[in-house]
C-alpha cells in the first residue's frame, strides 16, 4: 500500500463505536431519496473497517475486459438478481462474490439515495462496517485490484474537484477524488461524496 500524508486529525482515535454510531446516525437521520422504478435495479456496498488501528473504505479497480465501467474504481455491488429478494442481499452477495468479506460480517449501517448510473443502472447504496482478519480474495474475473483508502484521507479537500460535464444536453456536475494515482470518479464518486458530506458535514 503507498504512504498517505499525515493528517490534521486522528479518526483512529474515535475508535469503533464512536465512528459506527455517528454513522448510523447520520444516514438514520437522512430522509433516503429512491428512485422509481424503470431502470435496471442495482445495489453496492459502501464497506468501511479497521486497517493498522484506522478506519478505511474498501473500493474495487475493475478490469478492463468488461462491458460496463472497465477499469473504473467502484464499490462492490452489481444487478439485482430475483433470488436476492432486496437490493441490500445484492450488495452482499456482490460485496463476497467480488472481495471474499461474506454477509455474516457485514454491520449494516444504513442506506444512502438511490442513483441514476448512465447505462440506466438505478443503484441504491448501502453502507456497512466489515469486520475480518485476512487477506482479501477477489474475483479476478471482475477486478483487477483492491484499493484501501484511510477515511481520514478522503476528506482532504485538495484530493476533490468537480468538472461540469454535458450529458443528454444539460451540463452535470460531476465529481473527482484523486487518490495514489488513481480517479475515482462519476457515480462511485458522487456516492462517496454523499456518505462523507452526511458523516462529516463540514458546515
Amino acid at each position: 500500500m503507498p504512504d498517505f500524508p499525515p493528517l490534521d486529525f486522528d479518526l483512529s482515535s474515535w475508535g469503533r463505536e464512536r465512528l459506527t454510531e455517528r454513522i448510523r446516525s447520520a444516514l438514520a437521520s437522512h430522509d433516503r431519496m429512491p428512485l422509481p422504478d424503470g431502470p435496471v435495479p442495482a445495489a453496492v456496498l459502501v464497506p468501511v473497517y479497521d486497517k493498522g488501528g484506522a478506519p478505511h473504505l474498501l473500493f474495487t479497480k475493475r478490469t478492463e475486459h468488461l462491458h460496463h465501467h472497465r477499469g473504473e474504481i467502484s464499490f462492490p455491488g452489481g444487478v439485482c438478481h430475483a433470488e436476492d429478494g432486496s437490493p441490500l442481499s445484492t450488495a452482499l452477495r456482490e460485496t463476497e462474490e467480488e472481495v471474499g468479506i461474506p454477509a455474516t460480517s457485514v454491520k449494516v449501517l444504513g442506506g444512502l439515495d438511490d442513483i441514476l448510473s448512465v447505462h440506466n443502472y438505478r443503484v441504491t447504496p448501502f453502507v456497512g462496517w466489515c469486520s475480518f482478519d485476512y487477506p482479501l480474495k477477489f474475483n479476478r474475473a471482475e477486478i483487477d485490484k483492491v484499493l484501501e483508502v484511510p477515511l481520514a484521507h478522503l476528506l482532504r479537500p485538495e484530493i476533490f474537484r468537480v468538472e461540469d460535464w454535458t450529458w443528454k444536453g444539460r451540463q452535470h456536475p460531476v465529481f473527482f477524488y484523486s487518490v495514489t494515482g488513481h480517479e475515482i470518479w462519476g457515480l462511485t464518486a458522487a456516492i462517496l461524496k454523499q456518505f462523507l458530506d452526511l458523516v462529516f458535514p463540514r458546515g
